[in-house]
């Protein structure tokens, strides 16, 4: 099973059908996708399940239906086990960003963590779970698969927001200021917390 979020609202991936409640079912195969990201928009539905009897098969056929954006990104922590936040769009998020050509995805996200808050020093821990959203640009829906890696560093020097990609703030959160900032933050952050 997979989720795919369209704002807070998931469209999960599955192969097992259920009875329909606060959501609804479709077959991937057959599905108008840009109905079902409106419907999620514009509705109280609480999530859409679209179906395919082949579990390995799931992403793959979904991932076809729309262009994709690859992405790169990182949960850091400190040498006080505090993680590090930005602020963009009124939400509090990590830092992850595009993927550039002939970077590796591990590449991207340090560079990235690097430009949007400052910090340096930075050593992938481990890989975390892979996140999907859909995004509008420029008319077009898009999918942005973002690749998560926990990471470390000493760094103890100043936080710089990157203001010209939207970033407002950049702290160090303990956990129950990530707690306080969850309540403000997108469901892809909070699977990953």
């Amino acid at each position: 099973m997979y989720k795919v979020f369209v704002g807070d609202k998931p469209i999960v991936l599955t192969t097992v059908v259920e009875k329909e409640s606060n959501f609804k079912n479709y077959l991937l195969k057959t599905v108008n996708i840009s109905k079902v990201i409106k419907e999620l928009n514009k509705t109280d539905i609480q999530e859409i399940r679209l179906i395919h009897k082949n579990e390995k098969k799931l992403l793959k056929k979904f991932l076809k239906k729309l262009p994709k954006v690859v992405a790169g990104g990182g949960k850091v922590y400190n040498d006080d086990d505090q993680v590090l936040f930005i602020y963009r769009n009124d939400k509090w998020d990590l830092p992850k960003g595009k993927a550039e050509k002939h970077e590796t995805i591990e590449e991207t996200s340090i560079r990235e963590v690097t430009e949007e808050t400052g910090v340096s020093g930075l050593e992938i821990t481990k890989p975390l779970d892979t996140t999907y959203h859909i995004f509008k640009r420029n008319g077009r829906h898009k999918i942005k698969i973002t690749y998560w890696f926990e990471m470390k560093t000493s760094f103890i020097g100043n936080l710089y927001p990157q203001e010209n990609e939207g970033i407002t703030d950049v702290k160090w959160l303990n956990t129950s200021q990530i707690n306080d900032a969850l309540k403000n933050s997108y469901a892809n952050i909070k699977l990953l917390l």
